[in-house]
Parts: C-alpha cells; structure tokens; sequence
C-alpha cells in the first residue's frame, strides 16, 4: 500500500491541462484562464466624480465662498468647456471633472438660490474626485491559471476583454460496475441495490468545472467491462466505481490491462478507500474507485478532485486542509490514514458516531472529513486536528 501523498503525486504525473479555447465573456464564469490577459483601457479614464455636488477649483474653497452654476455634467455627459475660477459646474457620479476644476463639493454642502451657490460653514474636506487610472492602467494584466469567480468576470468585462481563453473541460466517463446494480428510478431485484455513486461523483465532476457523462452499468462479465471501456474511448479521464478489489468478480482491473491499461498504483493506506487504482489507459487516465458509496465519494474528495483541478490547469496540489478543535474524544488511529465523516460547528469538529463505508445518510449529514493520521495516537476533547471541509 502507498500513502495519500504519494497516490497524489502519482495521480498528477498521469494527467495535464487541456486544450486552450477562447469563449464569450459571458460564458466564461467559473472556467480557469488559460492565459493571462493585459488590457489597454484606462480606468477610469478621466478624472470623475465619487458624489453629486458641484465641480469647483479646490484652491477657491472656503466657507461661505460664491460660486455661479453655468452647466451641468453627468455620467456619458460631459460639461465642453472651461470653467473659470468662481464659477462652478453641477456634477453627478461618475461624470468627468471639467477642465479648470479638481474638487466637488457634495451637494450636502451647498445652498443654492438660482444659479448661486454658497458653501456651508462646516465643509467636508474630501475632494470627492477619483483620479484617471484609480482603478487600473493600460497594461494591466490578469495572470492565469485563475478559477474566475464573478469579480474576474466583472474586471474582464471592465478591462474590454470580449473573449477570454480557458482551459477545455476535462470530459470525464463515469462507469459504476456490478451485477448488484440498477439505476434510479427501477425496481431493483431480490439482490439488487440502487446505483448511487455515479450520480455523487458526476455531481462533484461538474461542481469542479469538468463534463462527465454516466455511462450505462458495467456487469460483471468481460464483454460487458469491453463494451463500457469502449464507450469511454474518447474521455479524458475514465473514472470506474468498483471491482476494482481482488474478489472472483473484480474484473475491473484485469480487463482494462488487456485494453491496455498501464497500471501506476493499487491500494492506498487509508480508509475508507484502500481498494484504489489509478493508471493510463490509450489517450485518458483512469482512476478505479471502490464500491462503497462512502468509500468511493470520500476517494471522489480527496483524489479526483485535486486531478480535476489539475486537469484544469490549476495547482496540482491535494485539496486544502483546515484546522479546528476537537468536540469529542476519539480512540487512537490505525495504520491507515482515517477519513472520518464528521460535523464542524464553527470552530468545533466532532466525528460521527457510525463510520461504516456503506452509510450514505452519515455521509449526507456530514459537512467536514476529519482525518487521523497513520498510527495518531488517541485525542482529546480541544486537541486540534485536520479536516477536508465537504
């Protein structure tokens, strides 16, 4: 069996970014920038206005100063013309300031009778003014790799980038295996189940920014595994979910060798998961979870997430780990890395009670994976640990 870290490290050295494509900038929320972007806008590009008042020359300010109104500006609307020392400029936010002014007295400020103006006593010293190139200058650039979030796409469309290059979605096969099997919706038999961790991991896949396609269920039977491989020829990434143990009807495993498969690791020293295989397979990687729900869906956090990432052209790095204090006593750790289902309250983690590997509804009611390392020995109440938030 090898660690987490090095099944990771194994993981990344299967996989690289995809394909670069441009996309309208309107599409391009929640993708990765596969390039960076420089812009050659001003922003703003003028002096403006940050309040409604009255555009004036700073150095005429003082309390109870006269100013006479000869025109209005506003925002797409600018006031054509110089403006004299004593006279003044009626101006709204995000208006340009007029050429011979370089302050704007808040309305608040001002009494006006006509097209006069008198400043109050007690004057806002702030100029109100937001200099040409506040927010950026002409050669701005936005690095990539980037996950971009709204704000990105709100800077980009600022910066007048109409279409943005980003890294091609991963098209990912999701292939459940098994004779146990029947897909939502049927009536499953006598010994039958109702296919589950397709449907998690396919929703975990697309959260990520990746396309995955659920692939009809493999039975236990070469020519079926055949026909399923063959459907998955043109993914990037072929993801399996179970018989990929070393019971008489764990085929995945063997058939996929005679497709081609070129095996990196099998079992990793951690539970729920330890049946886990990963390799390459013609064109597209693949990683073959176990077939317990919890199993395969705590393996789909911390493994396929960080290769999807990858895949994406971000980091390739494991996925984020946080700290938080114990709620309650926990007996001491195994020889396998412990991902134990748990809830976090704030500051405060406790592991569910039941931690078997076929527990949807603990999985469900979790929010956090609280891991116990190799051999940690046992922790009390307030002692801080590590925890993968889900």
């Amino acid at each position: 069996m090898i660690s987490v870290e090095t099944a990771l490290d194994q993981l990344f050295a299967l996989v690289s970014p995809g394909a670069v494509e441009e996309v309208p900038l309107a599409d391009a929320g929640q993708r990765v920038l596969a390039r960076s972007v420089t812009t050659s806008l001003t922003q703003p590009p003028f002096a403006a206005s940050a309040m409604d008042g009255y555009a004036v020359a700073a150095s005429r300010v003082t309390p109870g100063a006269r100013f006479r109104v000869i025109g209005e500006a506003a925002a797409g609307h600018g006031f054509d013309g110089l403006v004299a020392e004593d006279y003044a400029v009626r101006i709204f936010t995000g208006a340009p300031l007029p050429e011979g002014t370089d302050r704007v007295v808040i309305q608040e400020d001002v009494t006006r009778e006509g097209d006069i103006i008198t400043l109050k006593d007690t004057l806002d010293e702030a100029a109100y003014v937001r200099p040409a190139g506040a927010d950026f200058e002409a050669g701005m650039r936005l690095d990539a790799p980037r996950l971009l979030g709204p704000s990105d796409i709100a800077l980009l469309a600022a910066m007048n980038i109409a279409r943005v290059p980003v890294v091609a979605r991963p098209k990912v096969a999701l292939l459940a295996t098994g004779d146990e099997l029947v897909m939502p919706g049927e009536n499953p038999g006598p010994d039958q189940i109702i296919a589950s961790n397709s449907y998690g991991l396919k929703a975990l896949v697309e959260s990520l920014g990746a396309t995955a396609r659920l692939l009809p269920i493999a039975r236990d039977n070469e020519a079926s595994l055949r026909m399923a491989f063959d459907l998955a020829a043109d993914a990037d990434l072929i993801v399996t979910i179970g018989g990929a143990s070393v019971g008489d009807h764990d085929l995945v495993g063997p058939v996929a060798e005679t497709m081609g498969l070129q095996r990196s690791f099998y079992k990793i020293a951690m539970r729920p998961g330890k049946p886990l295989m990963a390799g390459r397979m013609g064109d597209a990687a693949m990683i073959g979870l176990p077939g317990n729900p919890v199993s395969a869906m705590v393996c789909g956090h911390v493994f396929l997430a960080p290769v999807i990432r990858a895949m994406l052209g971000l980091p390739a790095r494991a996925a984020p780990r946080y700290q938080a204090q114990l709620g309650a006593d926990l007996a001491a750790n195994g020889p396998r890395e412990h991902y134990m289902r748990a809830t976090l309250d704030g500051d405060t983690i406790t592991a569910q009670p039941r931690q078997d590997s076929a527990l949807l509804s603990v999985l469900a009611a979790s929010n956090a994976l609280l891991i116990r390392p190799v051999g940690d020995g046992p922790r009390r109440a307030g002692e801080t640990v590590d925890y993968i938030p889900l």
